[in-house]
C-alpha cells in the first residue's frame, strides 16, 4: 500500500511519508478561525510592564433540520493574546469587529471564591488578522 498518490520506488515511498509527517508536525494543534467580538477586548496589565488581551469571537454555523428549516448556531471562541500583538489588539479591536485569528488550543484549571474547580479551554492566538474597518 503507497501513502503517496502516485507509484514511487520504495525509497520515494519513505521519503513522501518523511515529507508527510513533517506537514502534520507543521499543523499541529493549529486553530484558525474567522469571527467577530462579542465585546471589547479585556487588556491586562501585569507588574513587570507586560500585557494580555482576553475576549472571545463568535463562529456561526449553518445546516437544514430533518423538516428542511435552516437552523443557525452561533460558537463562542475564549482568545488569549500576548506578546507584541497586544498593541494591535488594544489600539485596533473592538466589539463587533470582524477578526481572523491564528492560534494553539489551551486548557487552564484555577480554583474560584467557593473553593470549585474550574476549567476553560482558549485559543493562544499568535497571528491575528483584520478583517473589518
Amino acid at each position: 500500500m503507497h501513502i503517496c498518490p502516485v507509484e514511487t520506488s520504495e525509497l520515494d515511498s519513505i521519503n513522501c511519508l518523511t515529507l508527510k509527517f513533517k506537514i502534520m508536525n507543521t499543523i499541529k494543534n493549529k486553530v484558525q478561525l474567522i469571527g467577530r467580538l462579542g465585546q471589547d477586548p479585556e487588556i491586562v496589565n501585569f507588574a513587570d510592564g507586560n500585557k494580555m488581551a482576553r475576549f472571545s469571537i463568535a463562529t456561526d454555523d449553518s445546516y437544514k433540520d430533518k423538516k428542511g428549516n435552516k437552523v443557525e448556531r452561533a460558537y463562542w471562541h475564549n482568545i488569549v493574546v500576548k506578546g507584541g500583538l497586544v498593541k494591535v489588539v488594544e489600539n485596533y479591536i473592538s466589539k463587533g469587529k470582524e477578526i481572523a485569528i491564528e492560534g494553539k488550543l489551551t486548557n487552564r484549571s484555577w480554583e474560584d471564591k467557593e473553593g470549585n474547580k474550574r476549567y476553560t479551554t482558549e485559543i493562544l492566538c499568535n497571528e491575528l488578522l483584520m478583517l473589518s474597518k
